[in-house]
């Protein structure tokens, strides 16, 4: 969990899902989408057949007006079932998730193991899945064999979470996944944090700081 006793603020957030679903694409295509001044470089932490994408956003960080730095980590894990100790090293500690699904007919069934693995991966890591901020992101529907938006969204109904449809290689729903997470975020850790009351941030300033705009443009 954050800890803003220090005068600084680093969310950890993660983008989880089946392999090839657009994980990497999402992380890539984020980070051509924003300012240079606002990001780090793209590293990749290269084991045996897998490999972990992340970068810092704001890597000198934004502040409250209170003073307050805050900070971003962005990571994906790998997809593949053989590379779980990977993902749950990389899950560890995580603020928040993009679960990115394959819009692909042929992929439910991952897609349903996945989220299985992302709900048991949580309690084995010690996070708390049910106040887990958390967006499920259907990505590839660009696809001709993409599931009907409608049919997902009567599927997903009951959800509490917030949905967002994306093509990740063409860069659609990217940052609208991201706002979002941010948003699940903000809502997480404000009165555990005092975002509010004692950092003088409101949702909407997290997520203009994490754009680098100013909250009224």
């Amino acid at each position: 969990m954050p800890d803003s006793e220090t005068g600084r603020l680093s969310f950890k957030l993660v983008y989880y899902g089946p392999a090839q679903s657009g994980k990497t694409t999402n992380l890539l295509r984020l980070h051509d989408q924003l300012s240079p001044e606002l990001k780090g470089e793209m590293m990749t932490l290269e084991t045996q057949d897998d490999r972990t994408l992340f970068f810092d956003l704001l890597p000198l960080g934004f502040r409250a007006p209170s003073g307050l730095l805050i900070k971003f980590r962005l990571f994906t894990v790998p997809g593949q079932v053989a590379h779980d100790g990977t993902r749950k090293a990389v899950l560890s500690r995580a603020d928040g998730v993009v679960f990115v699904a394959d819009s692909d007919r042929a992929q439910e069934t991952n897609n349903a193991e996945s989220f299985q693995t992302l709900a048991g991966n949580c309690s084995r890591v010690g996070l708390d899945f049910e106040r887990l901020p958390l967006v499920v992101q259907f990505n590839k529907r660009d696809l001709p064999s993409a599931v009907p938006e409608a049919e997902i969204r009567e599927r997903w109904s009951a959800a509490p979470w917030p949905l967002v449809f994306a093509s990740a290689l063409r860069g659609e729903g990217v940052a609208a996944s991201f706002e979002a997470l941010l948003r699940s975020t903000y809502r997480r850790f404000n009165e555990s944090c005092e975002l509010a009351s004692r950092h003088a941030l409101d949702e909407d300033a997290l997520v203009a700081g994490a754009f680098g705009k100013s909250a009224g443009r």
